[in-house]
């Protein structure tokens, strides 16, 4: 460890005073000496801060959630009603996370100063992020054991192996209806109904029994890697090599933030970019594929359908997709840009990022869809019935189209690291978000023990994952994954823009990001105050009260969750979100003030030491404003 003489001070608005005192800062390796914060450090490259930011924007949804509504809303048509929601939501709400965070230099809760009465909103955020770092590395545990059991040819899904277990319901093709036909000497065989309506023949009255079918890969995904309970009420045992696969992934994550962002930042000189490289490997290699171009076709909409733009499901899509795919209003992108330096251009950053994450996931359908059409080809079926999303996509249906595919395991190995790497960059954002937390509200104690603090929040998340590696503990992960990752994230944004644009004043933040970035025109902004004022809260509000208008039970496949899980859903949806009014309501009770309107009035004002967090920079932003 080493100590650096840093400066103390404290801003008041009032008078416009600056007080200085000169303190001993303990800092740890996580600082350099060419940092611009000597006591939080900075990201030692802009390349750096723009591949975690990307890292963090670009993940799993990109893959196997994008291409899936492109296909479903009407496939080419999608891009306008997404489009227009990545310039109307997407884009402000990341020009204003990532522009607050970098002003301040401040994480998710304690940046609140801004405006008290809502700190809430950041202790909602930490939550939220911290809920969905614990399950989504049950994901990367999934992604990091079928990678180990892809170095085998073939692969384990590639038929239905006795030796994993497959039973007399796996098949590689439908089984559909088969009954017992008469052979005419008094006996009979089991034929299937289709072959018999070819050769014009019929079943004996009454024996046409339906066979159940599941693929190999879905019953190696099922039977093998879950080892799934028929419900959540049947917990069963912890599957252990999920386990193993997990704490793996923990130390990994561990590993890449020992140093904070100075060790991440290099980590995702790998995991932001590798993933490209194996998208762009596998598209030259899908698109050689016979049916591929069926696939597509599929995807983009050959027969595009614009009808489909009167329908509000397909706004509704566009708008959750593009909203969660930025990865804005969790406090990550407050956190990766508070390490920023404060003249750093955040507007030319949204831009990049937003423009780079939606071609992204444009680009990764042609991949999905060119290998999910030679698969139709070679099974002979329609797209409709091969396409899936989420898990589904992930875990079964992708798997096994890459089985079609010569250099099955190749590929299989190429596909998996790619959910990997897609994977950590996004837990590197939300890890390092739950850490600077700790550090800002008990800082004289954890500043300097980065590294402990970390590995610690790892092992107990670790902990608390086990839960989602049991043999029910994929009904756990779609729970949890229905109710928190969703409702919450929009009502947090909501919130943000309301205190934002509304209490503190749009006029007062596009002063503080002008101090960053310099003046602009008065046009320039014309644009962003009515996105932030009057359009992405009214798009973000209808898009809440709509889904929770379409509101549906959760479940997993054909089977349904008991209404106690419902109920805990709910809990925990109102535990996350309930810090907001409190918080709201103990920082009225605690202000000044001789009327309750005053009282509110002085829980919205910003705190004394509000202000960009270095000394050099507050004065700047006086002489600019003055």
């Amino acid at each position: 460890m080493k100590t650096e003489k840093a400066v103390a001070y404290r801003f008041s608005q009032h008078d416009h005073r600056i007080q200085f005192s000169e303190d001993s800062v303990a800092t740890d390796g996580h600082v350099n000496e060419s940092d611009e914060n000597v006591e939080r450090g900075n990201w030692s490259s802009k390349t750096e801060y723009l591949l975690s930011v990307i890292g963090c924007a670009v993940g799993l949804g990109n893959v196997w959630r994008f291409p899936y509504l492109a296909y479903k809303n009407g496939g080419g048509v999608f891009l306008i009603p997404y489009l227009l929601m990545l310039a109307l939501i997407g884009m402000p709400m990341f020009f204003l996370d990532t522009s607050f965070g970098q002003f301040a230099s401040l994480g998710p809760v304690s940046i609140w100063k801004v405006v008290p009465m809502f700190q809430g909103i950041g202790i909602t955020m930490v939550l939220v992020i911290s809920v969905i770092d614990i399950t989504y590395n049950c994901i990367i545990a999934y992604s990091l054991y079928y990678l180990f059991v892809s170095f085998q040819s073939p692969l384990p899904w590639a038929d239905c192996f006795s030796w994993w277990g497959a039973d007399e319901t796996c098949s590689r093709t439908p089984r559909g209806l088969v009954c017992n036909h008469t052979l005419g000497d008094g006996r009979f065989e089991i034929i299937n109904t289709t072959w018999l309506q070819a050769s014009n023949k019929s079943c004996s009255n009454g024996s046409e029994i339906y066979v159940p079918h599941q693929g190999p890969s879905g019953q190696y995904w099922d039977k093998v890697v879950l080892r799934r309970s028929r419900s959540i009420e049947e917990t069963g045992n912890i599957v252990w090599y999920l386990a193993f696969c997990l704490l793996l992934g923990w130390v990994i994550i561990g590993a890449a933030l020992c140093k904070g962002i100075k060790s991440s930042g290099k980590a995702v000189y790998f995991t932001a970019s590798f993933p490209y490289v194996v998208l762009i490997i596998l598209l030259i290699r899908g698109v050689t594929l016979e049916g591929a171009q069926k696939g597509i076709d599929f995807y983009i909409g050959s027969q595009s359908d614009f009808t489909k733009l009167l329908n509000a499901e397909v706004w509704k899509d566009a708008a959750t997709q593009i909203f969660f795919s930025l990865s804005v209003g969790s406090g990550g992108l407050i956190t990766l840009s508070s390490y920023n330096k404060f003249h750093n251009n955040c507007y030319r950053d949204t831009i990049i990022v937003c423009v780079v994450n939606s071609a992204s996931s444009v680009f990764a359908g042609f991949v999905i869809f060119s290998i999910l059409g030679h698969m139709a080809h070679v099974q002979d079926k329609s797209i409709s019935e091969v396409v899936q999303s989420g898990f589904g996509l992930a875990f079964i249906a992708y798997p096994e189209a890459l089985t079609h595919i010569p250099l099955a395991p190749l590929w299989s190995i190429l596909f998996f690291l790619m959910l990997l790497t897609l994977g950590l960059d996004t837990q590197f954002a939300g890890l390092e978000t739950v850490v600077t937390t700790l550090l800002e509200q008990i800082p004289k104690f954890l500043q300097s023990k980065h590294h402990y603090v970390s590995n610690g929040i790892c092992l107990l998340f670790y902990f608390l994952g086990l839960m989602f590696v049991t043999e029910a503990g994929i009904y756990w992960l779609n729970l949890i994954d229905y109710f928190c990752t969703g409702w919450i994230l929009v009502i947090v944004a909501l919130m943000e823009l309301i205190a934002l644009s509304w209490i503190y004043g749009i006029n007062r933040f596009i002063n503080d990001i002008e101090s960053m970035i310099g003046r602009k025109t008065w046009l320039f902004w014309l644009w962003w105050r009515l996105c932030w004022l009057f359009i992405a809260p009214s798009l973000l509000a209808a898009t809440l009260l709509w889904s929770l208008a379409t509101f549906s039970r959760p479940t997993y496949g054909s089977i349904e969750y008991p209404q106690w899980a419902i109920a805990l859903g709910w809990c925990i949806l109102i535990f996350c979100i309930m810090w907001i009014p409190i918080i709201a309501i103990i920082r009225v009770i605690q202000a000044e003030g001789s009327s309750f309107c005053q009282k509110i009035s002085a829980a919205c004002r910003s705190a004394p030491d509000w202000g960009p967090y270095m000394k050099q920079h507050r004065g700047e932003m006086i002489q600019n404003q003055s």
